[in-house]
C-alpha cells in the first residue's frame, strides 16, 4: 500500500533495540510508532535548545524590553 510518509532505514545497536522493544511493549504500541514518538520528542528538545540559544544572544544589558501584551499583538 503506498504511503505519503517518508520511510527511513536505521540500524540499531542491540542495546537500543532491546530498550525500544521493552518500552513499546510497555506502552502497548508498535515499535515503529514508539520510535517515531521518541524522535518527535527529541526534535522538540532540539528546538527548545535553539530557541534558548537565540534568547541568550538577545539577553544583553542593552536589550529593549517589550511588555508581553505588546509582543503578542
Amino acid at each position: 500500500m503506498p504511503t505519503t510518509k517518508r520511510r527511513i532505514n536505521i540500524s540499531l545497536p542491540k542495546s537500543v533495540n532491546t530498550v525500544l522493544d521493552k518500552i513499546a511493549k510497555r506502552d502497548n504500541q508498535p515499535v515503529a510508532t514508539k520510535a517515531l514518538e521518541l524522535i518527535m520528542h527529541a526534535l522538540e528538545i532540539e528546538e527548545d535548545i535553539l530557541w534558548d540559544n537565540s534568547a541568550k544572544k538577545r539577553d544583553t544589558k542593552k536589550a529593549t524590553y517589550i511588555a508581553h501584551d505588546d509582543a503578542w499583538l
